[in-house]
């Protein structure tokens, strides 16, 4: 059971994909999107669905604190449909609250310096979305 998971900003989306058995998440790389030009990484998206063949993909659902929905939580909403019209794919959004704050600390545990962190941090942030919906089904 593989699954791709997805920290979708609004400049970048970082990718995580599961190990064959659905037991860990390792992230991939994170996708450049331009949301006012229309690019939101469907192309690559396609490829990489193509190459993994997910039996799902899990999108991090930024809820506020108080568990309402903001405008990011409203977009990642949008681009969960996108995904289910144009790959005909299950798509699970998961409570991602905190998730790039840990994916930070990590990186700051582990002395990564500031341009590098920048770099990697959407795809971290996958990871621990991704570790996290498959932690929930163990």
């Amino acid at each position: 059971m593989r699954v791709i998971g997805l920290d979708v900003g609004t400049k970048t989306i970082g990718i995580a994909v599961s190990d064959e058995l659905g037991w860990t998440a390792q992230g991939l790389e994170t996708i450049k999107i331009d949301v006012d030009q229309g690019d939101f990484g469907l192309d690559r998206m396609a490829e990489l669905i193509e190459q993994y063949k997910p039996e799902k993909l899990v999108v991090g659902f930024p809820k506020n604190m108080n568990g309402t929905v903001g405008p990011r939580g409203e977009a990642c909403l949008e681009y969960a449909e996108t995904l289910k019209k144009q790959f005909n794919i299950e798509v699970v959004l998961w409570d991602e609250r905190l998730s790039t704050m840990a994916a930070e600390r990590i990186l700051l545990s582990g002395d990564v310096s500031r341009k590098k962190r920048k770099k990697v941090i959407d795809k971290m942030a996958a990871v621990m979305i991704l570790q996290g919906f498959l932690d929930s089904k163990q």
